[in-house]
């Protein structure tokens, strides 16, 4: 049997499933994400209502009726691509006539009134040889040979003309219709089903959707860079969605300035840059018009489909085109290899040494970066970066904090600065932001002892809220900033490097990863 895959058609035995489609066609998928299945083109089609006639002009948008003639709508999904390829038959102050083709519809004799920008099956010269689509410029009388609907006569409406009307009056009979294909909207779309089970049968004409694929914007790097980071590991969870569109909000409270703005139209992707939402992502399944508080991303290649089956908490495969360059966290040497693949050039600084770890990159954006055909990586000793773990779960607004003033919300390696060292008291303190601060309240207090090693703040009951700190030995009456423990929130602990970490001084600069090692 034959069923289609992100589009690729694929011959499987009869009893296959998706697993078995996935596994065939190495179609990308991540385990645990959702799938769409549409059971096939008819059953898209069904749903349908709006297409597009591209012209030598521009195109054209109709929306059939509702309750139009049940006869002549379904010639119109059976036929509306022979229509593609034929020129403007004629035009007046009144009306335009696209065609002929032949049918076996039966004609009627009647004159009927008509509407501005009806859209009327005519079988002109009372003859289902001569069948035409008029689209009405006017209100005005006229007898198309309109055909029978049910056994009794009709006007043969079916459709209304809803975008492109200035394209039909810049239409003559030297211009033609370059294709006629349907208008995909999610209500197309929704009556598939989205799954997680990859032993689900499949059967001849299904189609899957396993993944999206996404193209960044030139325009709006750092905006690109925020959904790179986003989609870090080739996972994006909905946390919100609607008719008009889904979001994805992991990222709320990450600024990013205003870039290129655009019209935001189905399947277009943007980033809120300013205001309550700033942070979060957008992808459209409807078309909306630009607003300067969104920038654009980029839009979906390919996957659209899931977009629009997808329900909120779902987790989707993405993937993005360009791929995000991250040298961070890479040797000197990994980053040379990952570079030259893609024809870019390595300029060394620091430490440079193969084995040096890179803590920084210049520029810093992957689109930036392929425009340079260039990038800076800035090496460190490896036994000077410092490797923590993170207790999200137990202080989720202050590891966000944490996260967010060291650069580890969007970047593999992050930093801090040292504020103060005390050698003798086996204490050192990092800044933190004082604008960030706001809100963390009481989380995972201490109980008895704060071990060495542990990270923790101080959270708002104290008057320097978002100070950073870490102990290098046990203390049962403090923690790491010097405040009392209901005072003190801990974020997590160093896990490698403890010893290299005691030995930096104030105003230097320490590089932390979460990366494993």
């Amino acid at each position: 049997m034959q069923v289609k895959i992100n589009g690729e058609e694929i011959d499987l035995p009869d009893g296959s499933t998706i697993r078995d489609a996935i596994d065939k066609s190495g179609a990308s998928y991540l385990e645990g994400c959702v799938l769409g299945l549409i059971k096939g083109k008819e059953e898209v089609e069904r749903y349908i209502n709006k297409y597009k006639l591209k012209t030598t002009k521009g195109s054209i948008i109709i929306e059939l009726l509702s309750n139009g003639p049940e006869n002549i709508i379904n010639t119109w999904k059976n036929r509306y691509k022979d229509f593609g390829n034929l020129r403007i038959r004629w035009t007046t102050s009144t009306d335009l006539a696209i065609g002929p083709i032949k049918t076996d519809l039966k004609p009627s004799r009647d004159e009927y009134e008509y509407n501005r920008w009806d859209v009327i099956l005519s079988l002109s010269g009372f003859t289902a040889d001569a069948t035409h689509i008029i689209l009405s410029k006017d209100k005005h009388r006229a007898a198309y040979g309109a055909p029978k609907n049910n056994g009794n006569e009709g006007r043969g409406v079916f459709a209304r003309v809803v975008g492109g009307k200035r394209t039909i009056m810049k239409l003559d009979d030297d211009d033609y219709i370059k294709q006629v294909k349907p208008v995909l909207e999610r209500k197309s779309i929704v009556k598939s089903a989205a799954i997680t089970d990859l032993d689900t049968e499949i059967f001849p004409g299904n189609e899957i959707f396993t993944y999206a694929l996404i193209k960044t914007s030139e325009k709006s790097p750092q905006s690109a860079e925020h959904f790179f980071a986003l989609s870090d590991d080739g996972k994006m969870q909905i946390d919100y969605e609607s008719d008009s569109f889904i979001g994805f909000y992991e990222l709320h409270g990450l600024e990013s300035p205003p870039e290129f703005v655009d019209q935001r139209k189905r399947g277009t992707i943007t980033l809120r840059n300013t205001g309550k939402g700033i942070g979060r992502v957008y992808i459209y399944r409807e078309d909306r018009v630009s607003t300067p508080s969104h920038s654009l991303v980029g839009r979906v290649l390919r996957g659209m489909e899931l977009m629009d089956i997808a329900r909120e908490g779902d987790i989707l495969t993405v993937e993005t085109e360009p791929h995000r360059i991250m040298t961070l966290s890479l040797t000197q040497s990994e980053a040379q290899d990952l570079l030259s693949q893609q024809s870019i050039k390595q300029i060394r600084e620091g430490v440079e040494d193969d084995e040096a770890i890179i803590v920084g990159q210049e520029p810093r954006f992957t689109m930036d970066i392929i425009g340079d055909k260039q990038v800076k990586t800035f090496g460190i000793n490896k036994e000077d970066l410092i490797y923590i773990d993170i207790d999200e779960k137990a202080a989720p607004k202050s590891s966000w904090y944490f996260k967010k003033i060291t650069g580890l919300l969007d970047s593999p390696v992050g930093f801090l600065k040292v504020h103060f060292a005390f050698p003798d008291a086996r204490i050192m303190m990092f800044e933190g932001s004082s604008r960030d601060s706001k809100g963390l309240i009481p989380e995972n207090n201490p109980q008895e002892l704060v071990k060495a090693g542990e990270i923790g703040l101080t959270n708002m009951s104290k008057r320097h809220i978002g100070m950073l700190g870490v102990r290098f030995e046990d203390n049962s009456e403090f923690g790491p900033t010097g405040e009392q423990f209901k005072a003190t929130n801990i974020i997590g602990k160093v896990v490698k490097g403890i010893e290299s970490l005691e030995k930096f001084k104030e105003g230097e600069t320490v590089y932390v990863t979460t990366k494993k090692f």
